[in-house]
């Protein structure tokens, strides 16, 4: 980010800033998918980019509204569309359902991960030396099945995501920094999966920040997940908050 345009944000203050915001259709193979756009309006750049990967409901008004949280920093940021357009579960019987077609096929997930990043990277606005990716729960293990496909990224976030790896082996490809923000009580998260993804980081020499918030379950950063942390799943407004900020912190580091 250059210094000007950071001066700006600082003297404006980010949350002020108008964005460019649409829907975006694009094609893997014959199958048309849906996503998000958004960065800041009326200025003339290459902004760092960030690929955004939703969590199991879809595309959704909250995915946007986060894609929106990111782009009011002064990034582009385009949430990409994992299901396909239409396919948007209504439950969570149904995000279930389709969310282990991906996670119980890597490498149909990676694939459409890889063609979301080549679609962002048709967008003229878009830097493409300076890219992150940013996920949440399913798209938190998205990012990191990204971050082991070897992706040139610089940076992969991860919130409340899985963060086990069936090939840990494949931590060596990793080229960017890495960013886990973890709920210290998420029961979804297994302690064993925890310690063999640091291990991972450890042994491939992996530039790595694992955050661990207390007293949060899994999807703390999601406002229609309620706040019964008894269901093991459940919003934090201070770690929501605090996870934020260290995501801001790392991509201003790594851009």
């Amino acid at each position: 980010m250059g210094i000007l345009f950071s001066m700006l944000l600082v003297v404006c203050g980010s949350h002020a800033m108008s964005l460019e915001s649409k829907n975006h259709e694009y094609k893997i193979g014959d199958k048309t998918y849906e996503g998000y756009v958004a960065y800041p309006k009326g200025i003339e750049k290459r902004f760092s980019a960030i690929l955004m990967i939703h969590n199991w409901m879809g595309v959704t008004q909250e995915t946007k509204e986060q894609a929106n949280r990111f782009a009011e920093q002064g990034y582009f940021v385009f949430a990409a569309d994992v299901y396909g357009k239409g396919v948007r579960p209504k439950d969570s019987s149904e995000a279930g359902a389709q969310a282990t077609i991906y996670k119980s096929d890597r490498a149909l997930f990676r694939k459409q991960l890889k063609a979301a990043l080549a679609e962002m990277n048709k967008f003229p606005q878009v830097n493409k030396s300076s890219e992150a990716a940013v996920g949440y729960c399913f798209g938190g293990t998205g990012v990191m099945e990204l971050a082991r496909s070897g992706a040139p990224l610089k940076g992969f976030v991860s919130f409340h995501g899985g963060l086990d790896s069936l090939n840990p082996k494949e931590g060596a490809k990793i080229k960017g920094r890495v960013l886990a923000l973890h709920g210290a009580i998420d029961p979804f998260v297994k302690p064993e999966d925890l310690a063999a993804f640091e291990k991972e980081m450890n042994d491939h020499n992996v530039d790595y920040q694992l955050v661990k918030y207390g007293g949060t379950v899994h999807s703390f950063t999601d406002k229609g997940a309620g706040t019964d942390i008894k269901k093991g799943a459940a919003y934090n407004k201070d770690s929501d908050r605090r996870s934020f900020q260290a995501a801001q912190n790392f991509l201003h580091e790594i851009f």
